[in-house]
């Protein structure tokens, strides 16, 4: 029997207010993500006896249509733990967080209990039911209810708040509560030792199934290692636009620290005097004596480099910045980005979201497998990847590229940015790559340009907007942006081939050159069957790279560019982009 669609829109976990004819949106039941909980990312549109919908943050997608007896997706089930009816609550209990500061009433209001030589605290959801049960020993032996639901500490609490108090482990959030700060939260599963920005670690399940409200985010971690990796970590999911920071006394590593030492006052202090991360305003000098002095000292992130020993000589690759790779079409440059991309994440896994829509992403898929796998992909060559080794290769680039496709229409940047966003905050992307620029609408005055370009902005000024909100991201989520921008028509030398295009040939030039912080060119040349990639801007030359090129020839065997000095090289006049 064929269910109703609005049967089928409840099994699948989506709930309207309304249901009536049109487009509304609601919550997403598959990502849930970490956002505010009035942003609901999944538009669901009714028409006649069926519905359509599609999540902007992490792609679920589905139509009633098509179902006839729908089944389910399956989902991950959880245990609900038990709270005993009669707590055992003894004396050594209470005295136990009495020395660090915090009183009977707080342990008693957050609901904590004994068992057996374990200190139980309990999770709540926002419906106050328990979810979790976190157990600690005296001597910090730490365990969690079997298959329970990864959630924050104290998340009933702090929801709904506009501000929110992020800190490390259940005593600091303890210390906060009792200074009189209900709005605090904590992890279940700690730090991690070092910023991997990794889609797959676990310890940050808890933000997907508990999204905060809070447009200000303070950060009040372990001032050690560890706190400042997670420090990074949260900062890259949140967006550093939504974060605050807090400065330690001296000798405090944290809040428990700072109370026993200091008392209430300078916890709330600290709190009172938290910072913004420095991504739009205006600051003092003196705030950044800090951040001067590990320059000075060399401590600060350093610029990765590609793989490549002379292309590394001037061209290295800083998180946070914006650049530009440019190119006389079929010359080049969107394969040799592809095997930049390739070869920086077999050397420092890194993770991207790719707006490339000229061509269909199968026929991406075919060129970045044959890059990963350094074999032909078609018939007819000796050296053809298997089935098995492209099935192989098809894995490494799921868990590493993810791409976005808009079917209907051509997507303006805020489109394109929101939904990179997602990568970053759900997958730890590291970089967007959109190629080509001129793939993506500009929108004037919320409308689409007409081919006159009599309303709204020139199209120097949509240019100029569209690197300012392409830097902005770069900055406040700390990846990379790359974007392929087509030179103008350039016209042909004597011998009649074209000259390597500069900053100033690309249209809008002034702007790109400008506003870049690095500028590649990739040009053939057709006389020795080579590519230069010459790097035209280098902002911060010395840094992470400086002005020169590195000649690559094309190793049509192993489908890769390689540099001048390897052998094996192959006539690249076969090579077809």
């Amino acid at each position: 029997m064929k269910k109703n669609m609005y049967d089928i829109l409840r099994d699948t976990g989506i709930e309207l207010k309304r249901y009536d004819q049109g487009t509304e949106k609601t919550k997403c039941p598959e990502c849930q993500p970490p956002h505010k909980l009035s942003d609901n990312p999944l538009s669901v549109t009714i028409e006649g006896e069926n519905a359509v919908w599609n999540c902007h943050h992490c792609g679920f997608k589905g139509t009633t249509a098509t179902a006839t007896n729908f089944v389910t997706p399956p989902r991950k089930t959880y245990t609900t733990p038990s709270i005993p009816e009669e707590k055992y609550t003894p004396s050594s209990l209470y005295s136990y967080f009495a020395e660090r500061g915090i009183s009977k009433e707080t342990v008693i209001e957050q609901g904590i209990y004994a068992e057996d030589a374990w200190i139980a605290l309990p999770y709540y959801d926002e419906n106050k039911k328990v979810v979790n049960i976190k157990y600690r020993t005296k001597s910090k032996k730490f365990k969690q209810s079997p298959n329970a639901k990864r959630t924050l500490y104290n998340y009933v609490n702090a929801y709904d708040k506009d501000t929110v108090i992020f800190v490390e482990g259940e005593i600091d959030a303890l210390v906060l509560i009792d200074c009189g700060y209900k709005n605090v939260v904590t992890l279940p599963d700690g730090a991690p030792k070092e910023a991997k920005f990794n889609e797959k670690d676990a310890r940050f399940t808890a933000l997907e199934n508990c999204p905060l409200q809070a447009t200000k985010i303070v950060l009040f971690l372990d001032n050690d290692e560890a706190g400042k990796s997670l420090h990074a970590e949260l900062a890259h999911r949140f967006g550093k636009d939504r974060c605050w920071y807090v400065d330690y006394p001296a000798n405090c590593k944290d809040a428990n620290d700072i109370l026993l030492m200091h008392g209430a006052s300078a916890v709330k202090a600290a709190i009172d005097k938290a910072q913004p991360y420095p991504v739009d305003g205006l600051y003092r000098a003196n705030e950044y004596y800090g951040n001067v002095l590990d320059l000075f000292n060399g401590n600060y992130t350093k610029p990765i480099e590609v793989g490549y020993p002379n292309l590394d000589e001037i061209y290295k690759v800083l998180k946070g910045t914006f650049h530009v790779v440019t190119g006389i079409p079929n010359h080049g440059k969107s394969s040799f980005l592809d095997q930049m991309l390739i070869k920086i994440s077999e050397n420092h896994n890194w993770r991207y979201c790719l707006y490339s829509p000229e061509h269909s992403t199968a026929m991406h898929l075919r060129r970045l497998a044959q890059m990963r796998l350094r074999k032909a992909f078609d018939e007819g060559f000796v050296n053809r990847m298997t089935k098995e080794e492209l099935q192989e290769g098809l894995k490494w680039i799921d868990e590493r590229f993810y791409f976005i496709e808009t079917k209907d229409t051509i997507p303006d940047i805020d489109h394109i940015l929101d939904i990179a966003k997602g990568s970053v905050l759900k997958h730890g992307c590291d970089a967007l790559i959109i190629d080509p620029y001129n793939e993506v609408s500009a929108k004037r005055n919320g409308n689409e340009i007409d081919a006159s370009r009599k309303n709204g902005k020139r199209e120097d000024e949509h240019i100029r907007d569209f690197i300012s909100k392409c830097k902005r991201f770069a900055r406040v989520h700390d990846v990379v942006v790359w974007i392929v921008a087509h030179p103008t028509k350039l016209p042909k030398e004597n011998n009649g081939s074209y000259s390597p295009p500069t900053a100033y040939d690309i249209s809008g030039a002034s702007h790109w050159s400008n506003q870049s912080d690095a500028i590649l060119t990739v040009h053939r040349n057709f006389d020795d069957n080579s590519i230069r990639v010459i790097t035209r801007k280098i902002r911060e030359q010395g840094l992470y790279g400086k002005i020169g090129e590195a000649k690559f020839l094309y190793d049509h065997k192993d489908r890769q560019f390689v540099e001048e000095e390897s052998n094996d090289i192959v006539d690249f006049s076969k090579w077809s982009n």
